[in-house]
């Protein structure tokens, strides 16, 4: 989905950016996305660019409906990328689907965007058809938990 994105709005992409390296009393924050507008169309790796006065998107992405895990990435991604001190940040949530209620709270802060990717993208980065999990993965039923279907175990997946 990123890549998709980047496909759309041009620039240098770097994936999986490394806001912040981790150590015994914090944990590593990747990116998953840090766009450098304007600059070439490439994919590059975080040593090759310099993000200090540049203009930059940072995208965080999730496939299904997103959620308040997601909304707080692309809010605190924003504050994590000002030590690199670029000219400008905006952040981008990508998402499979929509949430009507969320969009508007997040929305409503400076720079921060929510982009609906219209379907699957392929890892060519074209769109797919829309198919259900259970398809994809060759079962005609979800797994059943609880009573009546038993246990899963990871061996299931």
């Amino acid at each position: 989905m990123t890549r998709w994105y980047w496909q759309q709005v041009g620039g240098t992409l770097i994936e999986e950016f490394c806001a912040v390296s981790g150590s015994r009393s914090w944990g590593t924050r990747l990116l998953d996305g840090v766009l450098i507008k304007g600059g070439e169309l490439r994919i590059a790796r975080q040593a090759e660019v310099e993000i200090k006065g540049q203009d930059i998107v940072v995208t965080q992405t999730k496939m299904g409906r997103w959620g308040m895990y997601l909304m707080g990435q692309a809010f605190f991604s924003v504050q994590l990328m000002q030590r690199f001190e670029p000219r400008s940040v905006k952040s981008v949530a990508l998402v499979g689907r929509d949430d009507e209620v969320l969009r508007p709270l997040l929305e409503q802060y400076p720079g921060m965007h929510v982009g609906r990717v219209p379907c699957r993208v392929d890892e060519a980065h074209k769109p797919l058809e829309r198919t259900r999990v259970t398809e994809r993965i060759g079962r005609r039923e979800p797994p059943r938990f609880g009573p009546r279907g038993g246990t899963a175990t990871l061996r299931q997946f």
